[in-house]
């Protein structure tokens, strides 16, 4: 295989978690008794410009298919980071009634509606036809397409240059990274901003997230090597901020190269030099990961098999995409976990990929009374503890498996 962004062969192997089905692959009753296809899920890092990536396996249209579950309205928490970077865009890039804001990957909607309820033109930009209805219901006009150059030149045919593009938690799932960051050059203004949002990969590696790894995403990004991606697709990175979203994620605000009217923060060249400082352009900083991620495994294996011994009642909290991850690699099935509750009213009645739990709503909990509650989206753990928190009247107890296992 060679590197999606310098064609360097790939020769090393940051992590390699088997085999499993892709982790939002979700299943119907029907679908149980019949053959369920599980792909490798091996990740490979680029010794010359330190892209790390998933091996070539599926497609994206194998993956955001019109089954495709994630609804980003359903957790609270998004939905404020959502509130807050609406406001701080307008007020930093000074946009008004007059400005227009295109979101690539927009999911429901639930960002890109906040412009448009500010009475700026929007435009969203979401493949996946379920996601891509519920945006619809909000009023908003969506192109239901992949963004690529090819899409970018009709949109730059049918519309006005956008002020501000926006494409969070999208950069990971691209495979032609380079097609589609280039892209954006073709439907900003001269003097237009896009923001990138993605799982950052020194929290994936600092605080053991290998759950965050799975079939749909293609790449796992340091500033290093987005850096290069972006010069070569004729952009220039200006800012960057730490945000909380998944674990700990990078914003990145960047402009055309040459056009562009925003002076370099100190952040860009910090963050580069911490990266150099920490050994991200060295093999020593991928190689002990894997061990890391099997230690989780472990641990998470004889939390389980003890409580079965102990005739105890566990389930978990949240169909998320990380905990199939972690549930398949670990081999976990439902003798160990007997069911799973979700909010996400498209999840509730399927089962989990690969280990077949069945996924059931919120109102499960009171009726089974389980003895643990495995958050599976350690992410929202905070939240998710709020939201159950009636399960500690029998004294039930929540557990997270991931850096490391915690019972509390």
């Amino acid at each position: 295989m060679k590197c999606r962004h310098c064609s360097t062969s790939l020769d090393h192997v940051f992590l390699d978690l088997a085999s499993s089905p892709p982790s939002n692959a979700y299943l119907t009753a029907d679908k149980l008794s019949q053959p369920e296809q599980y792909f490798p899920l091996r990740v490979m890092v680029c010794t010359n410009c330190w892209l790390v990536q998933t091996q070539d396996t599926l497609t994206p249209g194998q993956l955001f298919n019109s089954s495709y579950a994630y609804h980003s309205g359903y957790s609270t928490t998004w939905l404020e980071h959502c509130k807050e970077f609406a406001s701080e865009a307008v007020h930093r890039f000074q946009l008004t009634d007059q400005s227009s804001v295109i979101e690539v990957a927009a999911n429901d909607g639930s960002l890109l509606q906040l412009f448009r309820d500010r009475g700026l033109s929007t435009l969203a930009v979401e493949p996946t036809s379920s996601t891509a209805l519920q945006a619809r219901h909000k009023n908003l006009n969506v192109i239901e397409e992949f963004f690529s150059s090819n899409l970018a030149r009709d949109i730059r045919n049918r519309f006005p240059p956008f002020d501000l593009a926006i494409a969070n938690n999208v950069l990971a799932h691209i495979p032609d990274i380079n097609d589609f960051v280039s892209a954006f050059t073709l439907v900003i203004k001269p003097t237009g901003v896009v923001t990138f949002e993605f799982p950052y990969l020194g929290n994936l590696c600092k605080y053991n997230q290998f759950d965050t790894v799975y079939h749909e995403h293609f790449s796992y990004l340091s500033l290093t090597s987005l850096n290069r991606i972006l010069q070569s697709a004729g952009l220039s990175l200006f800012d960057v901020k730490h945000i909380n979203t998944h674990g700990g994620s990078l914003r990145v605000y960047v402009q055309p190269s040459g056009t562009g009217i925003y002076q370099s923060s100190p952040n860009v060249s910090s963050l580069l030099q911490q990266e150099i400082d920490d050994g991200f352009a060295g093999l020593s900083y991928y190689s002990s990961f894997q061990s890391k991620a099997n230690q989780v495994k472990y641990d998470l294996l004889q939390f389980l098999l003890n409580t079965q011994r102990s005739r105890c009642n566990v389930a978990a909290y949240g169909a998320a995409a990380k905990g199939n991850t972690l549930l398949n690699y670990a081999g976990v099935r439902r003798d160990l976990i007997s069911f799973v509750v979700d909010k996400n009213p498209a999840k509730i009645g399927k089962y989990l990929p690969g280990s077949h739990i069945p996924i059931v709503d919120v109102s499960h909990l009171a009726r089974m009374k389980p003895d643990y509650l495995i958050i599976l989206p350690w992410n929202l753990a905070d939240e998710i503890t709020e939201q159950v928190s009636f399960v500690r009247e029998w004294g039930c107890k929540f557990v997270v498996p991931v850096p490391s296992l915690k019972i509390f």
